[in-house]
């Protein structure tokens, strides 16, 4: 199994941006979700869940009414929409989840914002 995640990149202070984590896999639509990010020398953070239907989600405190998690099944990807971005933002975001044959996570893609 493989997560590949992108749409990362420099963005100013408010701006917006949106990530995918796709999976090389259709068991995709079985997994529960997980968006986490590490900040450059610091541990890593939950970011937001989304459940494998999609019809219910979770997001940290920090990220709560500027971020939005979704799921396309028939395309075996996860969104993360990110707006009114803040310097606090920049990480390296990266899909994770955990099924009865392992845990899987990508290798992130890379979020800065910075004026």
């Amino acid at each position: 199994v493989q997560l590949v995640e992108s749409g990362g990149g420099l963005v100013q202070p408010g701006g917006s941006l949106t990530l995918s984590c796709t999976a090389s896999e259709s068991t995709f639509s079985r997994w529960n979700m997980f968006w986490y990010r590490q900040p450059p020398g610091q541990e890593r953070d939950f970011v937001a869940s989304i459940s494998s239907s999609g019809g219910s989600t979770n997001y940290a405190d920090s990220v709560k009414g500027r971020f939005t998690v979704s799921r396309d099944n028939a395309k075996n990807t996860m969104y993360l929409q990110m707006s009114d971005l803040k310097p606090d933002d920049t990480a390296l975001y990266y899909c994770q989840t955990w099924t009865v044959n392992g845990d899987y996570r990508g290798q992130g893609t890379q979020v800065t914002v910075s004026s």
